[in-house]
């Protein structure tokens, strides 16, 4: 998920940050659209949760199919391409908003993103929409997984040159190994749909990382959020 630049957006904590490229192209427009214009009009379909027809794109930057194929290789190219940049830029995003550093500071980052993309209803639409969305999100061939496991890896690299984590493995493997955990704990490898559990997944990511496990945050009776123990048992009920 190599670096990117971007504004940090106030939004509340329960919607997942997306960045919008600006509206292009109408139907009919002359035939002058570039690689960039046919991502941003790719990215605002993905955003707002609907299906990325390649017919629909030519049409409206006035491009034929074959010059989007040509430029980009495949439709699942060009949809990895654009999600490897939400992520790129959601990661950066992530980055600049944590405060913590050492391997503290790369697992709340990685937290967080976890849980933005475990809500994302971008996300939930393409697996929804794609017959082939896992391999587009996981395969090591595609464009997705290489972009996210460099970004992790890019994390991991910086703190260390900055002399506040030393790896016990290296940086590439280790951020692959970050990120095939991911893929395990947040999506349904028999289904499509989000299995979501960041909270297991944040224990896993720690213990990689090698530091202590943070407390899982459950929600109380009154709806409050509190912080437990991850070893903590819940109280048996007693046998009547």
């Amino acid at each position: 998920m190599g670096a990117a630049t971007t504004t940090n957006t106030n939004k509340p904590a329960t919607e997942p940050e997306v960045d919008r490229p600006v509206k292009v192209g109408k139907r009919g427009r002359p035939a002058t659209a570039s690689p960039e214009d046919v991502l941003a009009l790719v990215t605002e379909l993905y955003l707002d949760g609907q299906r990325v027809d390649v017919t629909v794109v030519a049409a409206r930057l006035g491009l034929g199919r074959a010059t989007i194929y040509r430029w980009f290789g495949s439709r699942e190219a060009l949809i990895g391409e654009v999600i490897a940049r939400q992520l790129e830029l959601l990661v950066a995003r992530k980055r600049a908003e944590v405060r913590r550093r050492g391997a503290a500071g790369v697992l709340e980052v990685l937290d967080r993103v976890n849980q933005t993309l475990t809500r994302s209803q971008a996300v939930r639409r393409l697996l929804e929409h794609e017959r082939y969305a896992m391999r587009m999100l996981t395969s090591s061939a595609g464009v997705v997984e290489p972009r996210a496991v460099s970004c992790v890896q890019a994390l991991i690299e910086e703190e260390i040159s900055a002399g506040r984590y030393e790896a016990q493995v290296d940086p590439a493997t280790l951020a692959y190994a970050l990120v095939r955990l991911r893929h395990a704990f947040l999506f349904h490898d028999t289904a499509v749909a989000i299995r979501g559990d960041y909270e297991r997944l944040r224990e896993v990511q720690a213990a990689l990382l090698g530091i202590a496990p943070p407390p899982r945050r459950r929600v109380n009776a009154h709806g409050r959020t509190q912080a437990t123990s991850p070893n903590a048992r819940r109280p048996r009920s007693s046998a009547r």
